[in-house]
């Protein structure tokens, strides 16, 4: 079965919701968006999160020494890297904190050259913005893929997940903005995609 990533939260009600449903990992963004928050909330978050949840958190370009720092103190349990971050980078990242990594990679018509050391992959659609557009990638490029386990984003709600994942077989699914209802987490949106996931079950 499919794991489940709610990504972007920001708020105190998020965290009550994903304690309830319990999703397998959750999202802080600390890269520039509308879902961004800073180290001193996301640990605050954290604290209030149920330890089976593993706290994400999203970073762009963002130094090894603050990446690092960030996991150190406990404030993620897995570190997202959604830049140029080279394979360099993850081999030095994962040296300073021996962290699990997930790297996005953004896919278009075909999928890029994919990097190397990371624990996983997460394929999300192809924009400048690097992800969080709300918009599916043709899922038919993943036919053939033979690599690390990933996660599929872009544009998944709960209309479309389970065609992804009849087409697919990801490691997880990730969703931000199809849980959200004017730029706001949902509950109900929320507990109806983890449940989706779950084949009708939650929890």
């Amino acid at each position: 079965m499919s794991k489940v990533k709610i990504c972007g939260l920001s708020r105190v009600e998020d965290i009550v919701v994903v304690n309830r449903v319990l999703p397998d990992y959750i999202g802080f963004v600390f890269a520039p968006s509308r879902r961004r928050i800073d180290t001193k909330t996301a640990q605050q978050l954290k604290a209030k999160l149920d330890p089976q949840i593993k706290a994400v958190g999203v970073f762009v370009n963002e130094s090894i020494n603050n990446v690092a720092e960030t996991y150190q103190n406990g404030i993620v349990d897995v570190v997202q890297l959604h830049g140029d971050e080279d394979d360099d980078y993850i081999r030095l990242l994962k040296d300073v904190c021996n962290c699990q990594v997930i790297k996005a990679v953004g896919v278009g018509e075909a999928l890029p050259p994919l990097p190397k050391g990371a624990d996983y992959l997460l394929f999300d659609t192809l924009s400048q913005q690097r992800g969080g557009i709300g918009k599916t990638f043709d899922w038919s490029v993943l036919h053939d893929y033979n690599g690390p386990p990933y996660f599929l984003a872009g544009g998944l709600n709960a209309h479309n997940v389970v065609d992804s994942l009849e087409l697919l077989a990801p490691f997880a699914v990730d969703v931000s903005s199809g849980v959200e209802t004017d730029g706001v987490k949902d509950a109900e949106k929320i507990e109806m995609f983890v449940t989706l996931v779950r084949g009708g079950r939650n929890g």
